[in-house]
């Protein structure tokens, strides 16, 4: 079996370099200065006990397929339909991405989907480097057939993720670990607009409450943080990794590159389209939304706002 990541970023490319490792066929899908990198020199990949280059093959397109491949995407949410257009509709497709909206929006082209919740600290500190900062594994994988399930090939993923550096997981409800992970990842505009501040916990839990309220009212299952802790333990700490300064977390670092892009829309606004649905108003969430969605395209630095100036915007979006 070949593993085909596209999207070989932060994420992407520690999922791709530790299945590799493990001994599998892995070919890394990525563009830019990084695909250039990663073609010329290999993959660089660095954790907090060792640091490796790995000849993985890279290209910056689709490659001829293979009837025992299977897709692995690592793109930003926005980013999904054109990354999966090219490819065959007949291969298997993992979302290793942030959010819910990944799976369905698979399902319209692909056949066999699943789902994976990632618990991966990853980031790209120079093209062609990935820095995974996980420890004592890189990361925890739960996967599972979407909407829900567990067959033999999310059985065979789980079990060659766990051949070296992850751990791999199978969930026939992995889709309620990936809602719970959306209620972690609505802090991620928050941290992008304001930075590691006082007063940042305290908007991040707002937009929380908020989002548990909607998907209490929806009638969607998560799994809880006591959940979370009982299953990941120590396995995945974040560690530092010497001569890497830890950056932020995905949507700050799209702000850092000044990409003009965020994945607000499919974490903040999930929760915001699904208050909609059932008539829960979400001015916490909204606001975040918007926000993230104006700095992003306005290409300005991560931090850009104070805690008080996003406080004052929802207390207006609330009273309105």
């Amino acid at each position: 079996m070949r593993y085909i990541v596209i999207g070989a970023g932060a994420v992407g490319g520690t999922i791709g370099g530790r299945l590799f490792q493990g001994g599998h066929e892995v070919v890394l899908i990525a563009r830019g200065a990084h695909y250039e990198a990663l073609k010329r020199d290999g993959l660089r990949l660095i954790t907090p006990d060792s640091t490796e280059t790995l000849p993985i093959p890279a290209a910056d397109g689709p490659i001829p397929t293979r009837d025992d491949d299977v897709l692995v995407v690592a793109t930003k949410t926005q980013d999904t339909i054109a990354a999966l257009a090219p490819w065959s509709p007949d291969l298997p497709v993992v979302c290793a991405q942030n959010g819910v909206a990944n799976e369905r929006i698979a399902l319209r082209r692909f056949e066999r989907v699943y789902g994976m919740c990632v618990w991966l600290p990853a980031q790209i500190p120079a093209p062609g480097t990935v820095a995974a900062h996980g420890y004592p594994y890189s990361g925890m994988l739960h996967v599972g057939r979407y909407p829900q399930g567990v067959d033999d090939l999310a059985e065979q993923i789980a079990t060659d993720l766990g051949k070296h550096g992850l751990v791999g997981r199978t969930s026939p409800d992995v889709m309620r670990w990936k809602y719970g992970k959306l209620l972690g990842n609505l802090a991620n505009a928050v941290e992008a607009l304001v930075g590691h501040v006082p007063g940042m916990s305290d908007l991040a839990e707002l937009a929380r409450a908020e989002a548990r309220t909607v998907l209490d009212r929806a009638g969607i299952a998560y799994n809880t943080p006591e959940e979370e802790a009982e299953v990941r333990g120590h396995k995945v700490d974040a560690r530092p990794i010497e001569g890497v300064e830890r950056a932020g977390g995905s949507s700050w670092q799209s702000l850092a590159r000044g990409s003009g892009s965020i994945e607000s829309d499919y974490l903040n606004g999930e929760i915001v389209l699904i208050g909609r649905q059932h008539g829960v108003p979400t001015p916490v969430n909204e606001t975040l939304r918007r926000e993230a969605n104006r700095v992003a395209r306005e290409r300005l630095a991560p931090g850009s706002m104070t805690p008080d100036q996003v406080r004052a915007l929802i207390d207006a979006r609330s009273a309105a």
